[in-house]
């Protein structure tokens, strides 16, 4: 059962009026979820596919989430064959390709979680673009898939 602060914030991202989406510049989002963390974890990450069906490269600048304190873009690098989560500033989709935000990879943050998160329910997620796109996702609370790392 979602939690009501969950409840309230779909409803009132339903509510709003759209502007410019992502899906009218050629982005499309599949397979989008945030991973189920064990009560007391004051994170999580989202990870999807993002594809670019324009013929302009696009970005991904910031993403926002009433669910947590601050949303933020990561990604993972070796440092000297020690793999470590780092900031980034945007996200790179190419024109005609996609970008895969999967574990040990690029991947959405969420920080201070306002409250714990409960299998199944649904998550307001709004992904912002440098063409100026948006796209606003209710985006499913699910057990990260066994094996092999990748959602």
């Amino acid at each position: 059962m979602p939690s009501p602060l969950a409840t309230l914030a779909l409803a009132a991202l339903l509510a709003l009026p759209t502007g410019a989406t992502a899906a009218d510049s050629g982005l499309v989002v599949s397979d989008p979820y945030v991973r189920l963390m064990p009560p007391g974890s004051p994170t999580t990450a989202a990870f999807m596919s993002i594809s670019n069906r324009s013929g302009s490269d696009r970005r991904l600048l910031q993403a926002e989430s009433p669910v947590a304190r601050s949303v933020e873009l990561h990604t993972h690098v070796d440092d000297h064959g020690v793999m470590r989560m780092r900031r980034v500033t945007a996200i790179e989709i190419p024109a005609g390709g996609h970008a895969e935000l999967h574990s040990g990879g690029q991947h959405v943050m969420l920080i201070g979680l306002r409250q714990p998160l409960q299998d199944g329910e649904r998550v307001p997620l709004t992904l912002r673009f440098d063409d100026g796109s948006s796209q606003q996702l209710a985006v499913p609370v699910r057990r990260a898939p066994a094996a092999h790392g990748r959602h």
